[in-house]
């Protein structure tokens, strides 16, 4: 399970340095292979192979309502690897759609990771932390 959030710098390259607590989790659990795909909210997800294969599956099986939203998650998912030292190579035309550029977030969601613009990120938590909390969390205790 990821959790927590990382700001990280991509470099010139868009390459992003997965930090160690995420890094050993991905080499263990999916041999450091992952699939980027764009988010509806305006980032990326990051799913270790095998959780994609399962999310790909459940995408692939959505009613013809759907579509665009298969063309989105599909249309969009890059197949990718960390390098030796622990990097991943963002392609310039997913850090385009979601307008990475160099401060980013990664953000651990359960069984995937969200890699975020940090001004976005930070715009967006601050316009939801202005929100009432959904009825869904109502009943958790605090």
């Amino acid at each position: 399970m990821f959790q927590g959030a990382s700001l990280l710098n991509l470099d010139a390259k868009g390459r992003m340095s997965v930090p160690t607590r995420h890094r050993d989790v991905l080499l263990a659990d999916a041999d450091g292979q992952l699939t980027l795909t764009r988010h509806p909210h305006g980032c990326l997800m990051v799913f270790p192979r095998p959780d994609w294969e399962h999310f790909r599956d459940r995408i692939v099986r959505l009613p013809m309502s759907a579509q665009w939203w298969k063309r989105i998650f599909l249309g969009n998912a890059l197949d990718v690897e960390m390098d030796a030292s622990g990097r991943v190579l963002v392609a310039g035309s997913l850090r385009e759609a979601v307008g990475l550029v160099r401060e980013v977030v990664l953000l651990g969601m359960g069984a995937h990771l969200e890699l975020w613009d940090k001004a976005t990120y930070d715009a967006r938590e601050a316009e939801a932390m202005q929100q009432e909390m959904p009825q869904a969390l109502a009943d958790l205790a605090f």
